[in-house]
Order: structure tokens, then sequence, then C-alpha cells
């Protein structure tokens, strides 16, 4: 018998970072902003306690709406502006999460309470006031990833939920080998191969070499030797070949050719796609030095690819390239 509502199940959907922002207005009229902006209202300092009203409002917004998950926010900011142009006062809510769900309404809550909590302080001085433009500004990692108001968000709101991307690996030389039978025969778009290579660039790396190949162990082992002898890369990534059909030959090529094994790349990449999906634990992902270069196995999948990325960054991969170069 199905519900006439329910409560989403997010059970099975992995806990991500997830950020959002929102804001609203209120006019007050011309006397009642005055007193706001000289904090002289009757009943006390109005922006003081819709800061506090509108971070409680976001805490408890699971409690006023019916089927809204509750959120244990790991961040509330509550502040507010004034526009005395239109005797006016602007709320913004920001709060964060690691969760399963996201947090557009706690942000709308507490804009919302942050509002309601300045009309309660100004309406002994204005009956004729006005909440309008209560809107999400911006919102980040969730399923369609970044999402931003197209009417426009402030320069701060865009920089906070996409901050700038570190240059962690800016002078470094990487190459990408994606291993697929279908991919080198042109049957398919190698989207892993350039999902890889685009995340690399975005983080400063320089590609120095990018090859599609067929799933042949021979192959793998001639391909990545070459690559090594000629072009000396800090970091060689792989896509492909890491799971437990009949061609998937990745493990054994490279493993005949490390000269020390990083064990635990592996296991972190298993561990953290277990997040994700259960069937992380099928993966064969090995990790080891060849000479001075990093050698890193990834699935074939493009979200595996970025998935994988986003557990060995920011800190691991740039360890593990000064290590085997003996840089401090």
């Amino acid at each position: 018998m199905k519900p006439s509502f329910q409560m989403i199940d997010v059970g099975n959907k992995p806990i991500k970072h997830r950020i959002a922002v929102a804001s609203g207005e209120i006019v007050v009229g011309a006397e009642a902003f005055a007193l706001i902006r000289d904090r002289k209202l009757p009943k006390g300092d109005v922006l003081m306690l819709a800061e506090i009203a509108g971070i409680q409002g976001a805490k408890k917004a699971y409690e006023m709406i019916p089927l809204c998950h509750p959120m244990g926010l790991d961040m509330v900011r509550v502040f507010t502006e004034l526009l005395p142009e239109v005797n006016a006062v602007r709320v913004f809510c920001v709060a964060s999460v690691h969760a399963k769900t996201g947090i557009e309404m706690e942000v709308l809550a507490g804009v919302n309470a942050a509002l309601l909590t300045i009309w309660d302080l100004s309406k002994m001085i204005e009956a004729n006031l006005a909440m309008r433009e209560i809107k999400l500004l911006a919102k980040k990692g969730g399923k369609s990833g970044l999402w931003l108001n197209p009417a426009g968000v402030p320069d701060w709101v865009l920089e906070l939920v996409n901050p700038p991307v570190a240059k962690l690996l800016a002078g470094r030389k990487a190459a990408v080998l994606t291993l697929s039978d279908r991919a080198a025969k042109g049957e398919y778009e190698d989207v892993s191969g350039a999902t890889l290579k685009a995340a690399l660039e975005e983080v400063g790396c320089s590609i120095c070499d990018y090859q599609v190949i067929p799933d042949d162990k021979n192959g793998i082992v001639a391909t990545v030797q070459e690559m090594v002898k000629h072009h000396a890369p800090h970091l060689l990534i792989t896509t492909g070949g890491t799971g437990v059909s009949p061609r998937d030959y990745t493990p054994e090529a490279l493993l005949s050719l490390f000269d020390k094994v990083i064990p635990g790349v592996g296991e972190l990449l298993r561990n953290d796609g277990a997040q994700y999906t259960p069937l992380s634990w099928s993966s064969r992902a090995v990790s080891g030095i060849i000479g001075s270069t990093l050698v890193i196995t990834l699935p074939g999948n493009p979200a595996a690819v970025s998935e994988g990325l986003s557990a060995l960054l920011p800190k691991l991969i740039p360890h593990l390239i000064r290590i085997s170069n003996g840089e401090k």
C-alpha cells in the first residue's frame, strides 16, 4: 500500500560535502529602518537577534517541514546587510554539512526565521512590512554538482561554493593511459581518459603523454615502459582494467614493473569508493613506483575516476610524488 506522502529514502546515497546559500529581504519603512540601523528599536538590537534566530531556524528546519530530513549541520552562518536606498534589510544564510542529502531547506528556513524576527521587533514601529526575494542563491555537492541562481549571485557566494582550485601539482608532468578494447577500436569515446586529463590539468599538471590502448597485458607493459623512459613523468595514471573480467590485466601488468608497491593507495580507493557503491570492493586497483614515477590505477568509469582522484587529492598524491623524487 502506497502512502500519500513519504520521506525520500537516502540510505544508499553516498555521504558528500554539501553547501548552500540563501537570501531574502524585508522592507521596513524609513522610521523602522533608522532605528534598526542605529540599533535603537524599543525591543532591542534586532540584527543580532535575527542572526541567532536564523541559525536556530536552519537547525530546526526538519521540525517545521514535514518531509525534510533531520540534518546534523557542520556549520551555519547568518548575517545581514542594510539597504538604505529601499529601507530594507537583506539576510543571508550559509550552511554546510557532510550528509546524504542537500541543505537547501535549511538555509531557506534560516533566512525566513531571521526575517520573521526582524518583522516581530519592527512591527510596533511599522505595520506595513513586506518580505520579498527569498531565494536559494547556490548549492553544491549533490547529484547535479554546482547550481547557481540564474539571476546571478554575489561574487563572494561564488567564491564560497566554488573556490579556485589550488594548483597542487603545478610544475608536475603526468601521463594518462586508458585501457579499453572498444575505445582503442574507436567504438566509443574515451570519456574516462578525458575526465582524468581535465582533472589533472585543473590542479596544475602538464599532460606529457596520453594514449588509449587495448586490454592486453604485454601491450600495457610495453606502453608504460615507453612512457616512463621517454617522458619521465612524475605521475602516471591508468584508467580501466582493474576489475575481474577476463580482459582485465592492468594489476598483473603493472605489478611486474613496480620497484616499490604502495598497497595503501588501492585500499584507500576501495574504501572511499564503497561510500558510492559496494561494487567498489571488486576493484583490484594497485599503485607503485617505477623509477621515480608514481603509478596509480583507476577504474574505467568516469564517475569512479573523479571519485578516486578526490580521495587521493589534495594530500596523498603530492606527498608521494615528493617522496619518490627525494624532495623535502
